[in-house]
């Protein structure tokens, strides 16, 4: 029997996409972003969480999608990947659901021009809902995170 996995369900445009709760140390409103020169466009820079600076990264710049003007219901989560913390700019973060992993089928190789290395996979919700699963390992590959490790002061 497949277990039961409780996962956030965040928003780039019309998508709808997942992560893991277990992998998600909280979600923040968002708030100013101090830039760091010479890193790939989709790192918008470092944040200052209660004393810990964090790199942020615009999921949107990251996967390619235009990138959009941030509202009232943009959200930075925060999200611990290779025991370092990284933000992640998405347009809102509105629901935790509970997913069965039985429901998530391996990704197709590109789902919404995302390449699919970047998925865990993609989860049937009902009939009508479907659900991205992130690979937050992918998302920041070795090198970025070097660079990114750079940035954590």
């Amino acid at each position: 029997m497949a277990e039961d996995i409780k996962v956030i369900v965040f928003k780039l445009g019309s998508e709808e996409y997942g992560i893991e709760v277990e992998k998600v140390q909280t979600i923040e409103r968002m708030m100013p972003i101090t830039r760091v020169p010479k890193t790939y466009s989709f790192i918008k820079g470092v944040i200052n969480l209660r004393g810990v600076v964090i790199p942020v990264i615009d999921l949107r710049g990251r996967f390619g999608i235009e990138e959009a003007e941030q509202t009232d219901q943009s959200r930075v989560i925060i999200v611990s990947v290779n025991e370092m913390e990284v933000g992640f700019i998405v347009d809102s973060a509105n629901d935790v659901i509970d997913l069965n992993r039985d429901s998530i089928d391996t990704p197709p190789d590109v789902v919404g021009g995302i390449k699919a290395k970047y998925l865990d996979g993609v989860a049937k919700i009902g009939e009508e809902r479907l659900l991205i699963m992130l690979n937050l390992s992918e998302v920041l590959n070795k090198g970025e995170i070097v660079q990114l490790e750079s940035l954590e002061g």
